[in-house]
């Protein structure tokens, strides 16, 4: 996959990129309705359960589909994460492993659901997928980062949308992460007066360990911002951050630069679990990341509605 920074103008009130660039758009929005109507819908003989988003990357469909599992499966249920494979999303198969122990993992969603069918789970929770419109989806939840919402509201490359906000008409569930947006529910059901809205935040464990040390953020995430934000947001000491594109594959030579960066004024080196997942092998004491839980409020009505889901298609 295509490794890049995204555009600021991606999430900016300026225009003129945005408009200059909407031809493109076009040629996006036709190319996904062509892959739209010769589609062939497979309904699958378990509930599949979509933790998806129409902004791209950075709004916390892997912790939200792993939180999902993990409450499934205390409450008597066998559910399976399902990923699409690709060999630059090492980090996030392995996070999710760590925390839940059922995922599958295939370059084709269709065949890792098949595969789930046979393994007798009772339950799909497909991580991404909103978009592959080869799998029917009994419930699907959205998931959004207050941070950005959805930027400057056009699709890609005009924008960061995936597809058009109206696709919310097929949701049933929203998720903003962040606190409570009043002007963003009324537009959110201006579109589909029925979708249920429910909010979630990140809580870090370990932030002791870190509260009185000089930090140097780095991230190599879909949106860093939102990383950087947290860490402010529990009061760290954020003296330099560093970015990188998406899944970026750190070489020893990277992690070494930013080591020398860091000695010179003893800053705390900090990453994301994500981020550290691809340097752990390199053994570099001087690198620590935060360990953080996503909470989601209301989580209990939030299950009651995935186990409605279940009751009626088992």
């Amino acid at each position: 996959m295509l490794k890049l920074f995204k555009p600021k103008f991606w999430d900016s009130n300026n225009l003129y990129l945005p408009l200059l660039m909407y031809p493109f758009s076009l040629i996006f929005k036709v190319s996904t309705l062509m892959k739209r109507i010769f589609s062939r819908l497979y309904f699958s003989s378990i509930p599949i359960i979509c933790v998806g988003n129409i902004y791209i990357g950075g709004t916390g469909k892997t912790p939200t589909s792993i939180l999902l599992a993990n409450d499934l499966r205390k409450k008597g249920k066998k559910p399976v994460i399902v990923k699409k494979f690709y060999h630059d999303h090492e980090d996030e198969h392995r996070l999710i492993k760590k925390y839940y122990n059922f995922l599958i993992l295939n370059k084709n969603r269709l065949e890792a659901i098949k595969g789930a069918e046979k393994e007798n789970f009772d339950c799909v929770i497909l991580d991404d997928g909103f978009q592959d419109h080869n799998i029917h989806k009994n419930l699907n939840i959205l998931c959004f980062n207050q941070n950005q919402l959805i930027g400057n509201g056009f699709t890609f490359p005009a924008g960061p949308l995936r597809e058009n906000i109206n696709s919310l008409k097929k949701a049933q569930i929203i998720i903003i992460n962040g606190n409570k947006d009043s002007d963003f529910e009324k537009k959110i059901l201006s579109i589909n007066s029925k979708v249920e809205i429910f909010y979630s935040k990140y809580k870090i464990n370990n932030v002791d360990k870190f509260k009185k040390k000089k930090i140097l953020a780095v991230a190599g995430i879909g949106n860093p911002e939102n990383f950087f934000q947290t860490l402010r947001d529990n009061f760290l000491d954020i003296k330099k951050h560093i970015t990188f594109p998406d899944h970026y594959d750190f070489k020893r030579k990277d992690i070494l630069k930013i080591i020398e960066i860091a000695k010179k004024d003893d800053y705390q080196i900090l990453m994301t679990e994500k981020d550290y997942m691809r340097i752990e092998d390199f053994k570099f004491n001087e690198i620590d990341y935060v360990k953080v839980d996503l909470e989601i409020i209301n989580k209990e009505k939030l299950l009651s509605k995935i186990l409605e889901t279940y009751d009626k298609n088992n």
